[in-house]
């Protein structure tokens, strides 16, 4: 069952469903099929990346996920005129901004929201008066954090991906300390006004430390649900992922 009120939402990234269509050049599997079973399974949104490439994600799948979908579109992409105005045409309910590089096989970190803060502001404004909820997506860092309310963005979403890559290393000090700093920024950002959503990486080991934190509303969780998918089905896969987090929360 989605989740309401203050629980824990689930937003499922459909994204490598398209690489898998795309390895072979064929209509599938259909990432818009794929978003709509993550809905029927009870996922709360659903985030799709289109890429300024379009390695996986493409202008036809925006087209049919705006068309399909009742639960909320959240597209992540790149801070450029080009994905602005993709945005500006479609209306969807959350846009995440993502740092991208063209020879990254994924995003490896948060956006510098503290370097760029003029641009980003004159980006977020006209996004936001079309309603949509602007989201940055950023590493556990204080500076970051508060650019970010600087900025206008009513969201921010934790990288994850550090967290995770020590755990699955065996670093687990390391991956202790990196939790405590996304434990303490995602008070910092509460504290500013900023809605905490976090994600990348996360897997069934690792979803439960950062599932509990209670400033976090939700998590966006695409490649490794897609990945079990295989052996579970995606229903299967996405039931596990809301199990955990719903155990974690208590």
């Amino acid at each position: 069952m989605a989740a309401t009120g203050n629980a824990l939402r689930l937003g499922v990234n459909i994204d490598h469903v398209a690489t898998v269509r795309n390895a072979r050049g064929s209509a599938y599997p259909d990432p818009v099929r794929a978003a709509q079973l993550a809905e029927a399974a009870g996922a709360d949104g659903i985030t799709a990346h289109l890429r300024e490439d379009r390695r996986h994600i493409s202008d036809a799948d925006i087209d049919g996920l705006m068309a399909a979908l009742r639960v909320p579109l959240n597209l992540e992409m790149a801070a450029t005129d080009e994905m602005q105005a993709i945005a500006l045409r479609h209306r969807p309910h959350a846009v995440c901004l993502v740092p991208e590089r063209r020879e990254e096989r994924t995003t490896e970190g948060g956006l510098d929201v503290a370097g760029d803060e003029t641009r980003l502001a004159r980006f977020i404004a006209p996004l936001a008066e079309a309603g949509c909820r602007v989201s940055l997506f950023i590493g556990a860092d204080a500076a970051q954090v508060e650019a970010a309310a600087r900025v206008g963005a009513a969201v921010v979403e934790l990288h994850t991906g550090a967290y995770c890559d020590l755990h699955h290393e065996g670093r687990f000090e390391a991956r202790d300390a990196e939790l405590a700093r996304l434990a303490a920024m995602a008070t910092h950002a509460q504290g500013l006004g900023l809605e905490v959503h976090a994600g990348h990486g996360l897997t069934y080991d690792t979803v439960a430390p950062i599932a509990v934190l209670p400033e976090i509303r939700e998590l966006n969780i695409g490649h490794f649900l897609i990945g079990e998918a295989i052996f579970l089905g995606l229903e299967a896969s996405i039931a596990g992922m809301r199990s955990r987090m719903q155990a974690a929360r208590g």
